[in-house]
């Protein structure tokens, strides 16, 4: 997100336009379609995906709805990327805590008392997917929880939005379309490449949290698996070879790891959030466990579309903040019972 940010404040693109464009080619899209393993990071991808930067009807919608709600998409894309898994990204900003998050209870959890089954001992939370969500390569998952697919399968504003901020009459929707600035020429190479690297940095908060996971006594740790939107890089280039940095090996940190792009299928479809919870509860039987259900997993994401789809399937979901990941960790902390912050942090952010 922040490498998307970056380009549009340094090329003086309207705000959430590439977020918006390429959430719009969804769910055939060349960033969906790359995420799916459907197609080769090549030059034809990037043409394709440059063409849905260039869509002009996404760009007249862009204009006539999403500029024209005074909301602002929360959850319209994260770019994650090779090695974003457990939220291999670092933090724009460093947020303070507000008193709400002084408080016992963050709002995601609505007071609610911790009981038995929530520890992390004997009811193992299974899917501590650590991440902003993505891993090796997860890009952008651009599904928001603030767009609904209309009838035509192209985004559109909820129905729950209030009138005041509905879409504007037909006379205002005249006006703005004839009025329509130029597209915006973008490198969507230069773009995605970009988007790479920024992403490849370890997240100051939540990785931390994973290696305490990690560290936990077999009586008490939790099956660690990461679900993440992936890309597959061409042969030979660099992102495909490990180093010695934190994070550089995402598989490592987890038990279970499922890549989009090796599996067919990308977050928020529910398939493969059915295909990890099958790997989960053969892996918790093999180890001895009476298997695994949705609802003793703990799914983190950073996007609406993806949490929503987790909670529908009945698992416990933390929402990833930008630039306040540390919110997450603390309520993955009341969730599991386990110490995931050091001294500093705490007394820092709590």
């Amino acid at each position: 997100m922040e490498a998307i940010v970056a380009y549009e404040n340094k090329n003086n693109i309207p705000s959430d336009w590439i977020n918006y464009a390429i959430s719009y080619a969804s769910p055939h899209g060349f960033w969906q379609r790359l995420e799916r393993g459907e197609i080769e990071m090549d030059k034809d991808f990037f043409r394709g995906f440059n063409a849905d930067l260039q869509n002009e009807t996404a760009w007249k919608d862009y204009h006539s709805n999403f500029r024209n709600d005074k909301r602002k998409l929360k959850d319209v894309a994260n770019p994650t990327q090779l090695g974003d898994h457990v939220s291999l990204k670092a933090e724009a900003a460093d947020a303070k805590p507000t008193d709400q998050d002084r408080g016992t209870q963050g709002s995601a959890s609505g007071g609610h008392k911790r009981t038995k089954n929530e520890k992390i001992g004997s009811d193992r939370p299974s899917l501590s997917k650590l991440a902003k969500d993505t891993t090796i390569g997860d890009p952008v998952s651009l599904e928001s929880e603030e767009i609904a697919q209309g009838s035509s399968g192209k985004p559109a504003f909820s129905s729950q939005q209030s009138t005041a901020s509905s879409s504007p009459s037909p006379p205002e929707a005249n006006s703005i379309l004839t009025s329509l600035p130029p597209l915006p020429d973008i490198d969507g190479e230069a773009l995605f490449w970009s988007m790479m690297g920024h992403s490849r940095n370890p997240d100051p908060y939540i990785f931390p949290a994973l290696l305490r996971l990690e560290k936990l006594s077999s009586d008490k740790k939790p099956i660690l698996a990461a679900l993440s939107n992936t890309v597959i890089f061409p042969p030979g280039h660099p992102y495909n070879r490990l180093s010695d940095s934190p994070g550089s090996d995402p598989r490592s940190h987890f038990d279970i790891f499922i890549a989009s792009a090796e599996v067919g299928m990308r977050k928020p479809d529910p398939a493969i959030y059915r295909l990890a919870l099958e790997k989960l509860d053969k892996l918790d039987k093999e180890k001895g466990g009476s298997g695994v259900h949705a609802e003793d997993c703990i799914f983190l994401d950073d996007i609406g579309a993806n949490l929503k789809t987790a909670r529908k399937l009945g698992m416990r979901t933390i929402k990833v903040v930008l630039g306040k990941t540390w919110r997450a960790v603390k309520e993955l902390e009341q969730a599991t019972g386990a110490d995931l912050m050091d001294e500093k942090t705490r007394k820092s952010k709590l």
